[in-house]
Protein backbone atom coordinates (compact mmCIF):
# COMPACT_ATOMS: atom_id res chain seq x y z
CA UNK A 1 0.00 0.00 0.00
CA UNK A 2 1.16 3.32 -0.94
CA UNK A 3 2.44 5.94 1.73
CA UNK A 4 1.63 8.62 -0.02
CA UNK A 5 -1.61 11.05 -0.03
CA UNK A 6 -2.83 14.40 -0.23
CA UNK A 7 -1.08 15.68 3.09
CA UNK A 8 2.36 14.01 1.33
CA UNK A 9 2.09 14.91 -2.09
CA UNK A 10 5.14 17.94 -2.14
CA UNK A 11 7.27 14.96 -0.45
CA UNK A 12 6.53 12.62 -3.13
CA UNK A 13 7.10 15.38 -5.66
CA UNK A 14 10.39 16.17 -4.23
CA UNK A 15 11.60 12.69 -4.63
CA UNK A 16 10.64 11.78 -7.35
CA UNK A 17 12.27 14.41 -9.25
CA UNK A 18 15.76 12.98 -6.69
CA UNK A 19 15.23 9.79 -7.85
CA UNK A 20 15.40 11.13 -11.56
CA UNK A 21 18.11 12.90 -11.19
CA UNK A 22 20.10 10.06 -9.67
CA UNK A 23 18.52 8.34 -12.46
CA UNK A 24 20.30 10.76 -14.96
CA UNK A 25 23.57 10.84 -13.28
CA UNK A 26 24.12 7.49 -12.52
CA UNK A 27 23.31 5.87 -15.77
CA UNK A 28 22.50 8.58 -18.77
CA UNK A 29 19.18 7.74 -19.21
CA UNK A 30 16.64 11.36 -18.31
CA UNK A 31 13.26 11.09 -17.63
CA UNK A 32 13.26 14.35 -16.03
CA UNK A 33 10.97 16.36 -18.01
CA UNK A 34 8.42 13.15 -18.97
CA UNK A 35 5.27 13.99 -17.80
CA UNK A 36 4.65 13.47 -13.91
CA UNK A 37 1.48 12.20 -14.24
CA UNK A 38 3.60 9.16 -16.32
CA UNK A 39 6.24 9.12 -13.76
CA UNK A 40 4.32 9.12 -10.75
CA UNK A 41 2.15 6.23 -12.41
CA UNK A 42 4.79 3.95 -13.32
CA UNK A 43 7.06 4.69 -10.07
CA UNK A 44 4.04 3.96 -7.81
CA UNK A 45 3.28 0.79 -9.76
CA UNK A 46 6.74 -0.55 -8.93
CA UNK A 47 6.55 0.40 -5.37
CA UNK A 48 4.01 -2.15 -4.97
CA UNK A 49 5.09 -4.72 -7.22
CA UNK A 50 8.81 -4.43 -4.93
CA UNK A 51 7.33 -4.19 -1.23
CA UNK A 52 8.54 -0.95 -0.78
CA UNK A 53 7.36 1.80 0.59
CA UNK A 54 8.63 5.16 0.01
CA UNK A 55 10.20 6.45 -3.26
CA UNK A 56 14.16 6.87 -1.46
CA UNK A 57 13.56 3.28 -0.51
CA UNK A 58 12.98 2.61 -4.63
CA UNK A 59 16.23 5.08 -5.39
CA UNK A 60 18.54 3.71 -3.19
CA UNK A 61 17.66 -0.05 -4.76
CA UNK A 62 17.83 1.30 -8.67
CA UNK A 63 21.06 2.92 -7.86
CA UNK A 64 22.88 0.41 -6.13
CA UNK A 65 21.21 -2.49 -7.76
CA UNK A 66 21.83 -2.31 -12.22
CA UNK A 67 19.83 -5.75 -12.50
CA UNK A 68 16.86 -3.87 -10.58
CA UNK A 69 17.22 -0.69 -12.80
CA UNK A 70 16.81 -2.36 -15.99
CA UNK A 71 13.64 -3.85 -15.41
CA UNK A 72 12.88 -0.48 -14.11
CA UNK A 73 13.29 1.09 -16.95
CA UNK A 74 11.03 -1.28 -18.31
CA UNK A 75 7.99 0.74 -16.13
CA UNK A 76 9.99 3.97 -17.80
CA UNK A 77 9.64 2.80 -21.40
CA UNK A 78 7.18 3.50 -23.42
CA UNK A 79 5.65 0.46 -24.91
CA UNK A 80 2.11 0.57 -25.48
CA UNK A 81 1.48 -0.30 -29.34
CA UNK A 82 0.16 -2.44 -32.32
CA UNK A 83 -0.16 -3.10 -35.82
CA UNK A 84 -2.20 -0.62 -37.85
CA UNK A 85 -2.81 1.48 -34.38
CA UNK A 86 -5.14 4.09 -35.72
CA UNK A 87 -6.22 2.59 -38.82
CA UNK A 88 -7.52 5.57 -40.77
CA UNK A 89 -3.52 7.06 -40.17
CA UNK A 90 -2.47 4.93 -42.63
CA UNK A 91 -5.28 5.52 -45.15
CA UNK A 92 -4.56 9.11 -44.86
CA UNK A 93 -0.66 8.30 -45.36
CA UNK A 94 -1.83 6.38 -48.69
CA UNK A 95 -3.85 9.12 -49.86
CA UNK A 96 -1.19 12.08 -48.45
CA UNK A 97 2.19 11.17 -48.74
CA UNK A 98 2.71 7.71 -50.96
CA UNK A 99 1.76 9.51 -54.09
CA UNK A 100 5.11 11.49 -53.34
CA UNK A 101 6.95 8.73 -52.39
CA UNK A 102 6.38 7.34 -55.61
CA UNK A 103 8.39 9.84 -57.44
CA UNK A 104 11.81 9.06 -55.57
CA UNK A 105 13.71 6.53 -56.82
CA UNK A 106 15.41 6.23 -53.12
CA UNK A 107 13.96 7.60 -49.82
CA UNK A 108 15.15 7.38 -46.09
CA UNK A 109 12.47 6.81 -43.10
CA UNK A 110 12.99 7.34 -39.29
CA UNK A 111 10.23 5.46 -36.99
CA UNK A 112 11.43 6.95 -33.72
CA UNK A 113 10.36 5.37 -30.96
CA UNK A 114 9.36 2.66 -32.21
CA UNK A 115 8.65 -0.13 -28.84
CA UNK A 116 8.07 -3.58 -30.04
CA UNK A 117 8.27 -2.68 -33.48
CA UNK A 118 4.16 -3.50 -34.61
CA UNK A 119 4.21 -0.06 -36.08
CA UNK A 120 7.63 -0.58 -37.94
CA UNK A 121 6.10 -3.83 -39.64
CA UNK A 122 2.85 -1.85 -40.66
CA UNK A 123 4.55 0.86 -42.38
CA UNK A 124 6.77 -1.68 -43.63
CA UNK A 125 3.59 -3.80 -45.42
CA UNK A 126 1.84 -0.45 -46.54
CA UNK A 127 5.04 0.32 -48.69
CA UNK A 128 5.61 -3.05 -49.70
CA UNK A 129 1.71 -3.33 -51.36
CA UNK A 130 2.59 0.35 -52.86
CA UNK A 131 5.64 -1.03 -54.13
CA UNK A 132 7.68 0.95 -52.65
CA UNK A 133 9.59 -0.94 -50.16
CA UNK A 134 12.21 -1.76 -52.28
CA UNK A 135 13.50 1.79 -52.89
CA UNK A 136 13.83 2.51 -48.80
CA UNK A 137 16.00 2.85 -46.12
CA UNK A 138 14.26 2.11 -43.07
CA UNK A 139 15.60 3.07 -39.76
CA UNK A 140 13.60 1.96 -36.42
CA UNK A 141 15.06 3.12 -33.11
CA UNK A 142 14.26 2.96 -29.44
CA UNK A 143 16.16 3.74 -26.05
CA UNK A 144 14.90 0.51 -24.67
CA UNK A 145 16.90 -2.33 -26.15
CA UNK A 146 14.78 -5.40 -24.75
CA UNK A 147 11.92 -4.00 -26.79
CA UNK A 148 14.31 -2.99 -29.87
CA UNK A 149 15.05 -7.16 -30.12
CA UNK A 150 11.46 -8.28 -30.08
CA UNK A 151 11.34 -5.86 -32.54
CA UNK A 152 14.05 -7.19 -34.64
CA UNK A 153 12.75 -10.58 -33.98
CA UNK A 154 9.27 -9.73 -35.21
CA UNK A 155 7.53 -12.71 -33.25
CA UNK A 156 3.95 -11.84 -31.57
CA UNK A 157 1.82 -13.48 -29.93
CA UNK A 158 -1.14 -14.83 -32.09
CA UNK A 159 -4.26 -13.73 -30.08
CA UNK A 160 -3.57 -10.20 -30.94
CA UNK A 161 -3.65 -10.96 -34.76
CA UNK A 162 -7.88 -11.05 -34.89
CA UNK A 163 -7.19 -6.99 -33.74
CA UNK A 164 -4.26 -6.26 -36.20
CA UNK A 165 -6.45 -8.00 -38.96
CA UNK A 166 -9.77 -5.45 -38.24
CA UNK A 167 -6.93 -2.42 -38.13
CA UNK A 168 -5.28 -3.99 -41.35
CA UNK A 169 -8.55 -4.25 -43.07
CA UNK A 170 -9.83 -0.91 -41.76
CA UNK A 171 -6.15 0.88 -42.77
CA UNK A 172 -7.06 0.03 -46.66
CA UNK A 173 -4.81 -3.21 -46.41
CA UNK A 174 -4.73 -4.71 -50.09
CA UNK A 175 -4.64 -8.81 -48.90
CA UNK A 176 -4.99 -10.19 -45.79
CA UNK A 177 -2.79 -9.81 -43.16
CA UNK A 178 -2.09 -13.52 -42.86
CA UNK A 179 0.20 -13.26 -45.75
CA UNK A 180 2.35 -11.51 -44.01
CA UNK A 181 3.69 -14.13 -41.35
CA UNK A 182 3.53 -17.71 -40.42
CA UNK A 183 1.94 -19.32 -37.56
CA UNK A 184 3.62 -21.39 -34.80
CA UNK A 185 2.03 -22.74 -32.14
CA UNK A 186 1.02 -19.30 -30.16
CA UNK A 187 3.05 -16.90 -31.88
CA UNK A 188 3.46 -15.92 -35.29
CA UNK A 189 6.80 -14.27 -37.07
CA UNK A 190 6.35 -11.59 -39.67
CA UNK A 191 8.01 -13.05 -43.18
CA UNK A 192 11.99 -11.71 -43.05
CA UNK A 193 11.38 -9.66 -46.11
CA UNK A 194 9.78 -7.21 -44.41
CA UNK A 195 12.22 -6.37 -42.20
CA UNK A 196 15.17 -7.02 -45.19
CA UNK A 197 15.06 -2.86 -45.71
CA UNK A 198 14.78 -1.93 -41.26
CA UNK A 199 17.74 -1.20 -39.43
CA UNK A 200 16.72 -1.07 -35.80
CA UNK A 201 19.23 1.15 -33.28
CA UNK A 202 19.46 2.28 -30.20
CA UNK A 203 18.62 5.84 -30.21
CA UNK A 204 17.57 8.37 -26.94
CA UNK A 205 15.69 11.10 -28.08
CA UNK A 206 15.92 12.83 -24.94
CA UNK A 207 19.76 12.57 -25.12
CA UNK A 208 20.69 11.91 -28.61
CA UNK A 209 21.35 14.02 -31.33
CA UNK A 210 20.11 13.71 -35.31
CA UNK A 211 19.73 10.68 -35.82
CA UNK A 212 19.41 10.99 -39.96
CA UNK A 213 18.72 12.95 -43.14
CA UNK A 214 15.42 11.21 -43.73
CA UNK A 215 12.32 12.13 -46.06
CA UNK A 216 9.63 10.84 -43.53
CA UNK A 217 9.54 10.51 -39.89
CA UNK A 218 7.41 8.62 -37.80
CA UNK A 219 7.15 9.65 -34.10
CA UNK A 220 3.53 8.77 -32.76
CA UNK A 221 2.25 9.01 -29.24
CA UNK A 222 5.52 9.61 -27.47
CA UNK A 223 5.12 12.87 -27.32
CA UNK A 224 2.36 13.00 -25.18
CA UNK A 225 4.68 11.23 -22.00
CA UNK A 226 6.56 14.43 -22.52
CA UNK A 227 6.23 17.74 -20.57
CA UNK A 228 6.49 21.14 -22.96
CA UNK A 229 9.96 21.57 -22.34
CA UNK A 230 10.94 18.40 -23.92
CA UNK A 231 8.15 18.55 -26.42
CA UNK A 232 9.71 21.44 -27.72
CA UNK A 233 13.49 19.51 -27.99
CA UNK A 234 12.09 16.59 -29.65
CA UNK A 235 10.42 18.38 -32.40
CA UNK A 236 13.43 20.22 -33.10
CA UNK A 237 15.09 17.44 -33.24
CA UNK A 238 12.37 15.52 -35.45
CA UNK A 239 12.45 18.67 -38.23
CA UNK A 240 16.46 18.84 -38.25
CA UNK A 241 16.14 15.43 -39.39
CA UNK A 242 14.32 16.02 -42.40
CA UNK A 243 15.14 17.48 -45.69
CA UNK A 244 13.47 20.06 -46.93
CA UNK A 245 9.36 18.71 -47.90
CA UNK A 246 10.01 15.96 -45.92
CA UNK A 247 6.87 14.19 -44.19
CA UNK A 248 6.76 14.12 -39.91
CA UNK A 249 3.83 11.87 -38.55
CA UNK A 250 2.48 12.43 -35.15
CA UNK A 251 -0.19 11.15 -32.99
CA UNK A 252 -3.22 11.84 -33.26
CA UNK A 253 -3.37 12.95 -29.60
CA UNK A 254 -0.23 14.95 -30.58
CA UNK A 255 0.17 18.62 -32.46
CA UNK A 256 2.84 21.31 -33.32
CA UNK A 257 0.74 24.14 -32.26
CA UNK A 258 2.74 26.32 -30.11
CA UNK A 259 5.54 24.11 -30.94
CA UNK A 260 9.19 25.91 -31.64
CA UNK A 261 8.80 24.16 -35.05
CA UNK A 262 4.76 25.11 -36.18
CA UNK A 263 5.89 27.79 -39.23
CA UNK A 264 8.41 25.06 -40.66
CA UNK A 265 5.81 23.02 -41.38
CA UNK A 266 2.25 22.67 -43.70
CA UNK A 267 -0.70 20.79 -42.29
CA UNK A 268 -1.68 17.69 -44.71
CA UNK A 269 -4.23 16.33 -42.22
CA UNK A 270 -4.74 18.25 -38.85
CA UNK A 271 -6.55 15.20 -37.60
CA UNK A 272 -4.46 12.27 -38.32
CA UNK A 273 -1.29 14.66 -38.04
CA UNK A 274 0.32 14.32 -40.91
CA UNK A 275 2.91 17.61 -41.42
CA UNK A 276 4.96 17.98 -44.59
CA UNK A 277 8.24 20.34 -43.82
CA UNK A 278 8.39 23.88 -45.78
CA UNK A 279 11.12 23.73 -48.54
CA UNK A 280 12.98 27.56 -46.92
CA UNK A 281 13.37 26.54 -43.82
Amino acid sequence: MSVYNDSNADLLTIELNLLLEGIFLKYGYDFRNYSKAHIRRRVLSRLGLSGLETVSELQSKVLRDPDFFKDFLEDLSINVTEMFRDPEFYRSFRENIVPKLRTYTYFKVWHAGCATGEEVYSLAILLQEEGLLGRCQFYATDFNRKVLEIAKEGVYQKVDMELYERNYQLSGGKGKLSDYYNSMYGSVMLNKDLSSRVVFADHNLVTDGVFAEVNLVMCRNVLIYFDKTLQDKVLSLLSESLVPTGYLCLGTKESLKFSKVENQFNILDDKQKIFKKKLNV
